[in-house]
């Protein structure tokens, strides 16, 4: 039994390049090399599979036959270089120049250092073997420590944030979705920069707080980062702020969780001159879903309830717009966590859970009971979500109000890809000025995903494995490179199509 090289012309006039194995005259498949267009692509396969060959027959002690294949001619020796993907990066490039980001900063290390995280988000030292796989010319270390204090000095991210800005197109900026996280740090000692707070990631370590403005659709628009102690709602001012002022000619609403709602925090809003929508902690039923019950008339899925509502205390007091919704879906949610947390609150009561923080249980003195009126009046509330803004009824109508809010969604899933996908957290920066110029790679990294994810349809995940399946071959022919471009399958180039189809603005 040997193996050797088979070629085979196919229906569509190519030739097939196959390592096969006959035994006892049955012929047997090995391994299917490739369909070869060109001679140059047909000498490539063919001493691809010979090598292929000696590699085995070295590891089994078998040797190769020669049957079906001619020998070698007394032409030009080729011998393979290696290979790369040149299609993944030559289209990562090309959104990357599509968002305008070329234009803004001509700086292609810090280019190559946007790629490579999306590629394969690593140390900055890990950029250098990721685009030596890439086959590329990859910067030195300390070329990429001079783009990176660079970007610092160099104001990168409001460049690049007027990019992504201008992309988009101002016509289309009518409402904006704002968020923010924590990321925490592995030191021993805090500064002015790194604090400990109160983290969403449940950490006792230094963090910093970083607040994401994005348009409605998830697409990042600004990236801020604050010291790790600060309140999130402290944030979100100074961010539209520095919105406002680099692009003074568009006017947009700011939509944001109930994290932010809180009297100063909308009175500054208010006083800046800001419209918003936030989303609403509900304390007690809504006296209009109160009335509406009052006869017994049951709630129905959809239901919107309006009514004005006066918040804060003494100047700061303002009378605000409010909408309310009922969802059966979530109230079957609440009414399954309003059991859950009565069952525990009737364990404590019963002295078989020890006495500890309870929604339900009432103590007074040493005895302890169910308060059965905070458990109807949850039950009453189940289902229902609140919605403050200071947008007026004839401009905005209740259920584009709830529909602007539930768009939060896409401002969420743009920092869960920058904390997993790009994994966002600057483990080996220590200085401020570097962390800072991490996140601007960190930004561009986000619009560039989040535009191919839009136009695509799969995540960028899922974009970088097809496409880095597709690899070019570099072959050497008497001392001359020659590259062999790779066959790019069906769904690649699906891809590819949908990306190309896609551009600027909605």
């Amino acid at each position: 039994m040997g193996e050797y090289v088979r070629r085979v012309k196919t229906g569509s006039g190519a030739t097939a390049v196959q390592i096969v194995s006959k035994t006892r005259g049955v012929r047997s498949i090995i391994e299917h090399i490739g369909s070869a267009h060109t001679d140059l692509e047909l000498e490539f396969m063919v001493q691809t599979a010979k090598t292929r060959i000696r590699e085995r027959a070295q590891a089994t002690g078998q040797t190769e036959l020669q049957i079906d294949t001619p020998a070698d001619p007394a032409g030009p020796r080729i011998t393979m270089q290696h290979s790369y993907s040149r299609v993944l990066y030559d289209t990562l490039v090309s959104v990357y120049d599509r968002l305008g980001f070329t234009d803004a900063v001509n700086d292609r290390v810090f280019r190559d250092l946007v790629i490579a995280r999306i590629i394969e988000p690593s140390s900055k030292l890990d950029t250098i073997r990721i685009l030596d796989n890439l086959g590329l010319k990859a910067p030195s270390y300390s070329g990429i420590h001079r783009s990176l204090n660079q970007a610092a000095k160099g104001n990168y991210r409001d460049k690049f944030s007027a990019a992504c800005v201008a992309f988009r197109g101002t016509e289309h900026l009518t409402l904006v979705l704002y968020d923010v996280t924590t990321l925490f740090f592995y030191v021993e000692q805090e500064d002015e920069y790194r604090k400990p707070g109160l983290s969403k990631e449940r950490r006792l370590e230094p963090q910093i707080v970083l607040g994401l403005l994005v348009d409605e659709h998830g697409f990042p628009l600004q990236l801020h980062s604050f010291e790790g102690n600060t309140a999130e709602t402290l944030t979100l001012v100074p961010v539209l702020d520095r919105f406002r002022a680099q692009h003074p000619e568009v006017t947009v609403s700011v939509v944001c969780d109930a994290g932010m709602l809180s009297a100063a925090n909308l009175l500054a809003l208010e006083t800046a001159g800001y419209s918003f929508i936030v989303g609403s902690r509900i304390a007690k039923t809504p006296p209009e879903v109160t009335e509406y019950q009052h006869d017994g008339s049951e709630l129905c899925d959809g239901q919107v309830f309006e009514c004005r509502q006066w918040f804060g205390q003494g100047e700061r007091r303002r009378e605000r717009r409010v909408v309310y919704q009922y969802r059966e879906k979530r109230a079957r949610l609440d009414l399954r966590n309003i059991e859950k947390q009565l069952e525990k609150a009737k364990k404590v009561v019963a002295g078989t859970t020890p006495v500890k923080k309870s929604r339900f249980v009432k103590i007074s003195g040493a005895a302890k009971s169910i308060d059965q009126v905070l458990v109807e009046s949850a039950r009453q509330r189940a289902g229902i979500k609140g919605y403050v803004t200071n947008l007026p009824v004839l401009t905005v109508s209740a259920l584009r109000v709830i529909d602007a809010y539930h768009q939060l969604f896409n401002v969420e899933a743009s920092f869960r890809m920058a904390k997993t996908d790009l994994k966002a957290r600057p483990i080996y920066h220590r200085h401020r000025e570097k962390i800072e110029a991490h996140l601007t790679v960190v930004f561009c990294a986000i619009a560039v995903s989040r535009h191919i994810q839009e136009a695509t349809g799969v995540s960028v995940k899922k974009f970088v494995q097809q496409l880095a399946r597709v690899q070019d071959g570099v072959i050497r022919i008497e001392g001359v490179e020659h590259i062999v471009p790779a066959a790019i399958p069906a769904e690649v180039r699906e891809l590819l199509t949908r990306l190309g189809d896609s551009g600027a603005g909605h």
